[in-house]
């Protein structure tokens, strides 16, 4: 059995992630936490608690100790989820990465934070390589599998007893920093406490009725709020994780059948490409009972009606740990619901004054699943948490029912959302205006009909040049993350500029913001 050796002022009215691995380990001690769809491996409770016990004692072993940075750049897999458990019990902050991105963006979002380790997929570690001379703080360098490459092995860290320090750590200290999208061209990384994650998980099974008879198909990236929320979530209410690496429709269906499945969390085109391999493969979905997310009104519908099923709908950010308001789809079609029972969501004008009922406003939150601020970024703190609140720079409005209505981001924080991606147009139009054809641009986001919300830019050129689309959205992927290229460009001799020569975007939308064929 191994040894834990306590720290001297251990809290006692704390709980967290590493208090909560331990108690599922009584109390679902041998009920199947993690099923592995790679290799069709299982890891009970009790079983899950003895890996990251030893991979806590190899991590202090390596030299990581509480409050350092861990940055990960892998798909979903138990090594990740084992990760997130040690560095939760040494007191470590995990810095998990989005694969998408270019070089240049990953290099940027870790050295942000400056980690002492990276591990990463064998897969991603040429991408690792290429932004190597920009991480000063790394002292090791690990495979989430075999060493491979220079990386260094996984599982020699958990080649020990299991014994380790215990951390003292508290319900605020930070556990995860996720970068969100680049408001002002630049990421930032939010920190989630133990609080804010485990009271996410709390207000998840209360909205979701979420218990241990449940089984989640983990399939949203464990670097994405959602797919932490939804993967710790169901851990914490002692259901099973059964995880994909990569999404893949056809694979997604044969394990909602194979194992029962009765939850996950979608963002289109997800449940569409299930429901219709649903149709092709004849394999029974009916367990299905729940899905939360964002999806198009006739997937909704076409859902509840295939499978009898229940599809939620939520506001949330990865600054309120996902969750904000949340609600039955049928209540209130179109809505993102009520209010969570632990979250206090108000309007406010552009003087920090509540709005008037039924009166448009910026969405603000507060309650204990508010993060902790962006990391090294006072200025933005002090901004985001005026009047005691976190400012959300979206906007929305209240029915006479208490029921949330979404209504766009503010001008100045316009923000895209394809398949559940956060895309700043303010990134995109600076490497679009890299291109030397290009004069000026407006991004902004539109209609589509696979990702719900699509990527358009509209661009006037210079004097006397040309440019294909294809070649513009080339250029934008070759740059930055592909997810963050516009699907549609227009080059326009119709570009309205404002009295200062800027492009007058409201104007431009106006012109060209229709559906897109």
């Amino acid at each position: 059995m191994a040894n834990i050796f306590w720290g001297t002022d251990m809290g006692l009215y704390d709980f967290t992630i590493y208090d909560l691995i331990q108690r599922n380990a009584v109390s679902f001690s041998n009920k199947p936490a993690w099923f592995e769809a790679d290799d069709n491996s299982t890891l009970t409770f009790a079983r899950y608690k003895e890996k990251v016990d030893r991979l806590a004692g190899g991590l202090q072993q390596a030299g990581i100790h509480q409050g350092d940075r861990i940055g990960v750049l892998g798909k979903n897999s138990l090594e990740y989820f084992l990760l997130y458990g040690a560095a939760a019990a040494v007191g470590a902050i995990m810095l998990p990465i989005n694969w998408r991105l270019s070089a240049e963006e990953v290099g940027y979002n870790l050295k942000d934070c400056g980690p002492v380790a990276v591990f990463a997929d064998q897969e991603f570690q040429e991408l690792i390589k290429d932004c190597q001379d920009k991480l000063s703080s790394v002292n090791n360098y690990f495979n989430l599998g075999p060493a491979r490459g220079g990386f260094l092995d996984f599982e020699s860290l958990m080649d020990n007893a299991g014994d380790f320090v215990l951390a003292d750590v508290g319900n605020d200290d930070g556990f995860v920093i996720i970068h969100t999208a680049a408001v002002a061209g630049k990421p930032r990384g939010a920190l989630l406490s133990h609080g804010n994650l485990l009271c996410a998980n709390m207000q998840l099974h209360h909205c979701l009725n979420l218990t241990d008879a449940d089984v989640h198909l983990n399939l949203l990236p464990l670097f994405h709020v959602g797919g932490l929320m939804m993967a710790l979530g169901s851990f914490h209410a002692g259901a099973m994780n059964v995880n994909m690496s990569k999404f893949d429709a056809k694979k997604a269906v044969e394990l909602i059948q194979g194992k029962k499945v009765t939850i996950m969390f979608d963002f289109s085109p997800i449940l569409g490409s299930i429901l219709e391999q649903h149709e092709k493969s004849g394999l029974a979905i009916e367990t299905l009972k729940a899905v939360i997310g964002l999806e198009a009104p006739e997937t909704i519908e076409k859902y509840q009606q295939m499978t009898g099923g229940t599809f939620y709908c939520l506001y949330g950010q990865t600054e309120t740990s996902g969750l904000a308001t949340v609600g039955l789809y049928n209540d209130r079609p179109g809505s993102a619901g009520k209010m969570i029972p632990l979250g206090h969501v108000q309007l406010v004008d552009d003087y920090d004054h509540p709005a008037a009922p039924g009166q448009t406003g910026e969405i603000t939150v507060k309650g204990p699943m508010v993060f902790k601020g962006y990391w090294n970024l006072p200025e933005d703190n002090a901004d985001t948490f005026r009047e005691g609140r976190h400012h959300t720079g979206d906007l929305g409005r209240f029915d006479e029912d208490g029921f949330l209505w979404y209504a766009g981001r503010k001008p100045e924080k316009e923000l895209i959302k394809p398949g559940g991606e956060n895309v700043y147009p303010a990134e995109v139009e600076k490497v679009i205006l890299q291109h030397p054809a290009v004069e000026q641009t407006v991004v902004f986001g539109v209609p589509d009909p696979k990702w719900k919300e699509g990527i358009k830019a509209v661009c006037r050129l210079k004097v006397g040049q040309n440019l294909e689309p294809k070649e513009l959205i080339d250029f934008v992927g070759e740059r930055i993350a592909r997810f963050k290229k516009p699907q549609y460009v227009e080059f326009a001799t119709d570009f309205p500029l404002l009295d200062d020569g800027t492009p007058d975007r409201a104007k431009i939308k106006e012109l060209y913001g229709g559906s897109q064929d």
